[in-house]
């Protein structure tokens, strides 16, 4: 008989790109930059922070490539860790997830939403404006993706054809109808560079190419993973590094970095205003809030599947590891994440000290799933791995060894600045070993769900 928490799979290779790539891209190329430009005076500077985290970010994810096409399994870097170092290790990723990084990741994007849809119709939003929208968009994408992962990956599809749309429209309009000048993208406002400030534009540019391990998260419902998801990872990261690489350029040849600070969420509303009109502008906007709808759309697609995969090993509750019977989707913790993620809505509103809390939490961990792979190479040396890291052992080291300073100046420019949320976030992972202890004793752990 099997077993009616099974998840089914039904992802293709169009679904899983669109996924990565829609995860990936939502709000940060169209929030962040005007907030660098007011840290970091210097174009030079900016797009070198641009690329580098950009190569890093490839090199994260060709590893997952390798990690993900040996365990094909839903639940993605939760797998990976508890392959490579062990329940504990596991256990602390999903309280991580469950605690800071998905309702976090979720909480912004709906914030974010809520600007951009009240700046679209040109209402100056009241206190409870931006957090009503926010939650009536996670509750519907929540709805959504409850009646299974093919819905949630049909309705990612869409978005993400909308925001590539979007982008590819600004960077061209701008370098075949702008009146901008080659000059902007080497000409800074002389500005010395405080080293704080470049530490939080660090975060700035991390939040936007976060995303991309999402993908490994659904491996469980995609069809052929074995073979998929290394071309899926490594499309849509090419993709994605493309289009920031070239909507960077865009902005800044045709906006001096002095200025640009000034147009806050407004960047890409304003350039294409002045190119096509206030009707075009109005649309960029529109295609703007379908792009962190979609990513909105996709954290809640993936991040419940971590919660799923914990569960079906004996690690959460067991409830959490049943899929609907009708749907086939992780419906309670899909519920419970989304949950969550209204509440850090009503609680934080601040979006770029939601991302800063949320980036130091995800890619401290993201350092210890790319290291697994030094890890299981060493482990499961004859173990089946359709696809092999390029230039091993050099690309993951360049990962981990990127992050790993990238955390720290953020870490210590934000105590700089007095805000602790990112050790915040770090303290709430820690406590995770102690939980994971209590969870132990308590006999958590000895049922795990089997699919017969």
């Amino acid at each position: 008989m099997k077993d009616d928490g099974a998840l089914r799979r039904v992802i293709g290779f169009w679904g899983g790109t669109a996924l990565i790539i829609g995860i990936t891209i939502g709000s940060g190329i169209f929030r962040k930059p005007p907030t660098i430009a007011g840290l970091v005076h210097d174009p030079i500077i900016i797009l070198a922070l641009w690329t580098a985290f950009g190569v890093i970010s490839v090199c994260g994810a060709l590893t997952i490539a390798e990690l993900s096409s040996m365990i094909p399994r839903a639940g993605g870097v939760y797998v990976y860790l508890r392959s490579a170092y062990g329940d504990s290790v596991a256990f602390v990723y999903g309280w991580l997830e469950l605690l800071v990084a998905a309702p976090a990741a979720m909480g912004a994007l709906a914030t974010v939403l809520g600007e951009f849809l009240l700046d679209l119709v040109g209402v100056a939003p009241a206190p409870w404006h931006i957090p009503a929208i926010a939650i009536v968009a996670i509750a519907l994408l929540a709805s959504a993706n409850l009646r299974g992962a093919e819905v949630g990956s049909g309705v990612q599809s869409v978005f993400t054809a909308i925001k590539v749309a979007a982008l590819a429209l600004i960077i061209a309009a701008i370098f075949l109808f702008g009146h901008g000048a080659l000059r902007n993208l080497t000409t800074g406002t002389g500005e010395p560079l405080h080293l704080s400030a470049l530490a939080r534009a660090v975060a700035s540019v991390i939040w936007t190419y976060d995303g991309w391990v999402a993908i490994s998260m659904i491996a469980g419902e995609m069809i052929a993973p074995e073979k998929l998801m290394k071309r899926v990872i490594i499309a849509g990261m090419f993709v994605i590094v493309a289009l920031y690489l070239g909507a960077n350029v865009a902005y800044h040849y045709m906006v001096p970095v002095g200025e640009m600070a000034s147009y806050k969420a407004a960047i890409a509303r304003i350039i294409v205003s002045e190119i096509a009109g206030p009707a075009a502008g109005a649309a960029i906007v529109l295609a703007i809030s379908a792009s962190v709808f979609g990513a909105l759309n996709g954290n809640i697609l993936a991040r419940p599947r971590i919660a799923y995969a914990m569960a079906r090993d004996g690690l959460s509750f067991g409830f959490l590891g049943r899929a609907h019977r009708r749907w086939a989707t992780p419906h309670w913790a899909i519920v419970i994440q989304s949950a969550v993620g209204i509440i850090l809505v009503l609680c934080l509103r601040d979006f770029d000290k939601l991302t800063t809390y949320f980036v130091v939490a995800e890619w401290f961990s993201l350092i210890f799933a790319i290291a697994a792979v030094f890890v299981l190479r060493r482990r499961l040396p004859d173990a089946v791995r359709p696809y092999r890291t390029p230039g091993y052992p050099w690309v993951p080291l360049l990962f981990v060894i990127g992050t790993s300073l990238g955390l720290a100046a953020i870490v210590w420019g934000e105590l700089r600045e007095r805000n602790w949320s990112p050790v915040w976030g770090l303290l709430i992972v820690l406590a995770g070993f102690p939980i994971y202890s209590l969870w132990r004793a308590a006999g958590g752990g000895s049922r795990p769900v089997v699919d017969h």
